[in-house]
């Protein structure tokens, strides 16, 4: 089995879990069938699409095999045909969530490498494949995109899978690393998930001159305690001094 083989096989699979979890959020947001298959479309394709278009290395793969928007349209089906919520999706939706981000994001990373580019196209391409999707899902339901913060760790999650397939490529063991880096992402995002690991959101972030001015106040008030005892001493030593 081909390298190639098994990218396609990582990316089909990647595709289905995020059809339905689009379908899923379809279905919450009440859209109807045509609604939940193109969120399905949008969702499971979204970031594939989008890494092709920037690679240019021909067509979109989801355009021109019609294994990719079939099993878009699956997950979308699973969704209609069955009534997927209560405990047991509870259950199964995290580590499904998961696995389709790692899977992802080695499949977009090794494509990327690939195709002839280097580390840095390698990792952001490989993190836009997994999360592009589910931004592109969010902003056609006109809500803040999960992955731009208040979330648990996610696109970090799809960097870091990223960054163990580029490094296994240069290590000539692309296919177990397409394993690995899947594990790895999958195994971050469920950490994230049960700790509630999260990035620091607008006003929690200290700038650069927050951080100077909190060093310059505390150095500041440090010199005026050590000049208040100083004449404290000298209070003492003087009074001294005339008795």
């Amino acid at each position: 089995m081909t390298l190639l083989t098994i990218l396609q096989w990582i990316d089909l699979i990647g595709v289905l879990f995020n059809a339905i979890l689009g379908a899923v959020i379809g279905r919450a947001a009440k859209l109807d069938i045509i609604g939940l298959g193109v969120l399905a479309i949008m969702s499971g394709l979204g970031g594939g699409m989008m890494r092709d278009m920037m690679l240019q290395i021909g067509p979109p793969i989801a355009i021109t095999d019609g294994r990719y928007i079939t099993t878009a349209l699956i997950g979308a089906a699973v969704v209609v045909l069955i009534r997927v919520e209560g405990r047991w999706w509870d259950r199964i939706y995290p580590p499904m969530d998961a696995l389709a981000l790692g899977a992802w994001a080695a499949a977009g990373s090794l494509k990327t490498l690939e195709a002839g580019f280097g580390v840095l196209p390698a990792l952001m391409l490989g993190t836009l494949t997994a999360v592009g999707g589910g931004f592109v899902r969010d902003m056609v339901l006109r809500r803040i995109p999960g992955i731009l913060g208040g979330n648990t760790l996610y696109a970090t999650a799809a960097l870091l899978a990223s960054g163990v397939a580029v490094g296994c490529w240069y290590l000539d063991a692309a296919v177990i690393g397409s394993l690995i880096a899947a594990v790895v992402g999958a195994a971050l995002v469920l950490l994230a998930r049960w700790r509630r690991l999260s990035l620091p959101v607008g006003d929690d972030v200290i700038t650069i001159g927050q951080a100077v001015g909190q060093v310059m106040a505390k150095s500041r008030r440090r010199a005026a305690r050590t000049k208040r005892l100083r004449d404290r001493e000298s209070d003492g030593t003087g009074a001294g001094t005339h008795v």
